[in-house]
């Protein structure tokens, strides 16, 4: 009978040992599959797959160099450090040394051993014999870093008891502490020596040069113009670069005052800013209001063939004159065709043929007036010409509300004509209902319909305005007023009703805006007398008196078509390898300081989570770098996350580095370690709360990745 039992018991044993095969050998038949799909998909898109690739191993290498700091550290220490990985699990290989030589594994997981001696059915012993070593070396598959497992030590930062000195936990609490901060030191160490990389190889940057000025913006109050470069920044004036502008504005305190030195001219000039919270297309952020500096070369843009038929023009040429004047720089460029006024601009550019001759191109490009230039708070925030506002032409359409390029706005809701800020205050009382729109379409043919349109206004998730997804610009192509305004310092208001008709000036007759500018330019000092019809009745006249007609008309002309243009860069370059280190520590320190002031303004409320960006946006990021951008910029890229991850990983929350760290003080006051229970338990909710951050900031990345 006993016999029968200890059949069965043996024959079950082996049931079980052959299912368990059996399920490995599926596992492995599942990711060999895995793996030839990828195989495919790699050939097929090798170009995206390479800078994937370079994306991982960037991203691994830094974590890398983190582990590495807990490994030399604590192999200098004497703690017992089991394994060490590159990449994480699932091991693809394995690399032990034993007395009998190197023993090699390959896929250990699946295709396991009962003797664990061998360790794997594809391992293999090479080389001598010789002394064995306690570390074994792994190659993990996910190339997104590594790990240290080190006797006695839980990834969560607890302890486990063990009689072996050469445990983590059995070594002083200085020790552990060396152990667990080398991680953020090597971080720091590592950024430095990239950026020092980074500036003897030299890297173009945006330099600290106001490109343009946001209208009502700090900026734009104290008095900063276009072209002024920002010599010195709250004391600091070495190898400024615009980034040093934008993080001395998001970085200050409220009410801050921060002292600029600007060169204008041969004279420097002193300002002092107290930036504000100013929205942005990544919702509000605190700013002086300063735009980055442009040049005159035309970027790269994914749809060539499109920009070419809009605007005459291809990426790389570069803008030498616009209506007949030369221009040296893009806000001189800017201000010109600012002034312009007329429906579209005379571009010149020099283009580089293949065969490398450099040929003039001329192109027409149409210009817009923009509704406003500025923060609309009242009817005289609006642009004008000689206090006429003209109708509300759309622009550009982001939604499918059934509005289209080229509408002509006649209604929004009960208000006719409306203007800017009447359509602004419409739409945000119509939130997430049905407002109906009164359009006038013309079609390709050139005939002219009345169209009626609903649309539901909605708010942009992290945003502020209520949306119906336009963007709107002034109807300068028809002399029709939407309505006349009171203008501080400005012409009188001239008494026209609104829908009115302007048919002539001085006598001459006009077909639109344009030709009300130019008449009305004729006769500076004198009194014209503008002629009008409303609803097709009889003609009725008013009377200017142009005084000042050049500052009577406070629109500005842009461009109607997006033209891209490249970042103005300067070069940054040491010029010794002494030079370099200096510069690569400065940075450090910048994106150090800036990483810790961002967090402690996001415990103020100073800084809102939803601007920040997580996994998602970065990993974006650096593929956009990596595929369109000199390998540089992703090691500058690098450098930074280096310096951020060395600030994070810090942070007093187990299982973090420095909750652990925090963990160990408490133990050296209080003279033992807390049980592993409670320890467990205070990085648990640790990584709970961290974790549910990482989701919130990464469902922000998502919402502006797809839905903004």
């Amino acid at each position: 009978m006993s016999e029968s039992k200890e059949k069965l018991k043996t024959n079950h044993k082996h049931e079980e040992t052959r299912g368990g095969f059996l399920n490995k050998r599926y596992q492995a038949f599942l990711w060999a599959a895995v793996a030839a799909v990828a195989i495919y998909l790699i050939v097929r898109n090798i170009g995206a797959f390479g800078n994937i690739l370079l994306v991982a191993l960037g991203f691994g290498a830094v974590v890398l160099i983190h582990e590495f700091g807990h490994f030399i550290v604590a192999k200098l220490s004497g703690v017992k450090v089991e394994a060490f990985s590159i990449g994480f699990p699932p091991t693809l290989a394995g690399i032990l040394r034993t007395e009998q030589g190197r023993r090699i594994s390959i896929l250990p997981r699946f295709f396991p051993k009962e003797d664990e001696s061998v360790h794997s059915r594809l391992s293999f012993t090479i080389g001598k014999k010789g002394r064995a070593s306690e570390t074994e070396y792994r190659i993990g598959v996910i190339p997104f870093g590594g790990f240290v497992k080190m006797l006695g030590q839980e990834d969560v930062g607890s302890v486990k008891t063990s009689d072996d000195p050469r445990s983590y936990a059995n070594k002083p609490v200085s020790t552990r502490v060396a152990i667990i901060a080398a991680g953020v030191v090597f971080n720091i160490i590592s950024a430095m020596l990239l950026f020092m990389m980074v500036f003897l190889i030299g890297i173009e940057l945006p330099p600290a040069v106001v490109g343009s000025v946001v209208p009502d913006s700090p900026a734009a109050r104290a008095g900063l113009n276009p072209g002024d470069e920002i010599i010195e920044i709250a004391g600091k004036s070495e190898n400024l670069d615009f980034s040093n502008i934008q993080v001395a504005a998001a970085l200050s305190d409220r009410g801050e005052e921060i002292r600029l030195k600007v060169q204008r001219g041969e004279d420097p000039m002193d300002f002092t800013l107290v930036a504000e919270q100013i929205q942005t297309l990544r919702g509000e952020m605190r700013l002086f209001g300063i735009m980055p500096p442009q040049s005159l070369t035309i970027a790269k843009v994914s749809d060539v063939h499109t920009l070419h038929e809009r605007t005459g023009l291809l990426a790389g040429d570069r803008i030498t004159s616009v209506n007949g004047r030369d221009v040296q720089t893009h806000w001189h460029m800017e201000t010109i065709v600012a002034n312009c006024l007329v429906p579209a601009a005379t571009v010149i550019a020099e283009r580089t043929t293949e065969t490398g001759e450099v040929e003039l191109v001329e192109s027409q490009i149409p210009l817009n007036f923009s509704p406003t230039e500025r923060k609309v708070e009242s009817e005289s925030d609006l642009c004008h010409i000689y206090s006429m506002v003209p109708r509300l032409r759309v622009e550009v359409v982001d939604t499918e509300s059934g509005l289209q390029e080229g509408d002509i706005i006649l209604a929004i809701g009960d208000v006719e004509n409306p203007t800017y800020k009447e359509m602004r205050e419409i739409t945000t009382e119509y939130e997430k209902r049905e407002l109906p729109i009164k359009v006038l379409r013309t079609d390709a043919n050139g005939a002219e319909e009345v169209l009626f349109v609903t649309v539901v206004p909605k708010r942009r998730p992290g945003g502020e305005r209520v949306l119906i997804g336009i963007i709107p610009v002034l109807d300068a192509g028809h002399p029709v007023v939407a309505k006349t305004i009171s203008v501080e310092d400005g012409p009188a208001k001239l008494e026209i009703p609104r829908g009115a008709v302007i048919t002539a000036v001085a006598g001459t007759a006009v077909s639109s805006f344009y030709d009300i500018i130019r008449e009305v330019g004729r006769y500076p000092g004198q009194r014209v007398v503008i002629d009008y019809r409303i609803n097709n009745q009889v003609a009725v006249n008013v009377a200017l008196d142009v005084d000042r007609p050049e500052d009577f008309v406070s629109v500005k002309s842009t461009f109607a078509e997006f033209v891209p243009f490249d970042d103005l860069k300067r070069l940054y370059k040491a010029d010794n390898p002494i030079e370099a280190v200096g510069m690569g520590y400065k940075k450090t320190v910048m994106f150090i300081t800036q990483t810790y002031l961002t967090l402690r303004r996001l415990v103020g409320r100073d800084v809102s989570p939803k601007n920040l960006i997580g996994p998602v946006g970065i990993l974006a990021a650096s593929y956009t770098i990596v595929a369109e951008r000199p390998f540089v910029y992703y090691v500058y890229f690098l450098g930074l996350i280096s310096a951020c991850i060395a600030v994070l990983n810090f942070l007093p929350l187990p299982p973090l580095d420095g909750g652990v760290v925090v963990l160990l003080f408490v133990e050296k006051v209080k003279g033992s370690a807390l049980s592993e229970r409670t320890q467990g338990i205070i990085a648990y909710v640790g990584l709970v709360l961290i974790g549910g951050f990482f989701l919130y900031i990464t469902f922000n990345d998502i919402v502006r990745s797809f839905f903004s």
